[in-house]
């Protein structure tokens, strides 16, 4: 595939060829920064390992030149860091064994300016070559700008597919801004009980993250630990490890729906709940 930007990789950890490993892909992720997919994807992860049958690719839409840095890192330039972060997404591809990982090594700037057509049509040719059965990105309740960007990008792309091209389910998955706020029937539940250690040495391999300054690790692990506990107030725990996501899919099938609007339902859903609950104990 000829990507916008010469420097864009496919990273295929069995060295299968590149079309033969995109084409076996069942389960596809796309995320803006190195490590957001091990953050927000582990369950399609944990589903796809060593099964015969499910594969798992993963697509880093930016160059990660900007991440913040401290220890080791400090005085890595953006250059050396973009260097870094992908030797790190490579390394996390190997561990998950992926049937590829894509990065698409774009700018952040690019993907904000919404008159720029590169990051679609990128985004777009990964969804021919996989084909996939579901669909995982950002939620649009997010609050890191880059992040909601992407999952602007790839649900433009989706609706140029025909319908016969595209997934099953496109879900919006949690990064930065958890989604335990969202009442209960609007949840898409994702299991991450099992692998806990593959679950931590795919978000340990970021060293550059970690060491830099920011504990993404603990702080995933942590919340997955949380929303199983807080889900169900009336019952015991019924998984240790539990993602949520919003389901997404209606915004790729229906190009007449705003994704702000469609967003905001959420939210009024939730502030309804509250009020509701108020108002019978008052």
């Amino acid at each position: 595939m000829k990507f916008y930007l010469d420097t864009a990789e496919v990273f295929v950890p069995d060295n299968e060829p590149v079309e033969k490993a995109l084409s076996r892909t069942t389960h596809l992720c796309f995320a803006a920064h190195q490590d957001d997919i091990e953050i927000m994807a582990a369950q399609p992860i944990i589903e796809c390992f060593q099964q015969k049958d499910k594969w798992f690719t993963g697509v880093v839409v930016t160059d990660g030149r900007g991440s913040p840095r401290n220890s080791l890192y400090e005085n890595y330039t953006d250059d050396e860091m973009r260097l870094v972060r992908f030797k790190e997404q490579r390394k996390a591809a190997i561990v998950g064994e992926f049937a590829a990982q894509v990065m698409l090594d774009i700018p952040s700037k690019i993907i904000k300016d919404v008159s720029r057509n590169e990051p679609v049509d990128d985004i777009l040719k990964v969804l021919r070559a996989t084909k996939p059965k579901y669909v995982y990105t950002h939620n649009l309740a997010d609050k890191h700008d880059t992040h909601v960007g992407v999952a602007l990008r790839l649900i433009t792309a989706l609706r140029m597919l025909d319908p016969s091209e595209r997934p099953e389910r496109v879900v919006g998955c949690e990064v930065w801004r958890a989604l335990d706020w969202m009442i209960d029937p609007d949840k898409v539940l994702m299991n991450v009980s099992d692998h806990e250690n593959l679950q931590a040495a795919l978000l340990g391999v970021f060293d550059s993250q970690i060491v830099g300054g920011k504990r993404y690790d603990l702080a995933s692990m942590g919340r997955r630990r949380a929303n199983a506990t807080y889900f169900e107030s009336h019952g015991v725990d019924a998984t240790t490890g539990l993602s949520y996501a919003m389901d997404m899919t209606p915004l790729m099938n229906d190009a007449k729906k705003d994704p702000a609007e469609f967003t905001q339902e959420f939210i009024h859903r939730f502030a309804q709940d509250v009020k509701e609950r108020i108002g019978r104990m008052s």
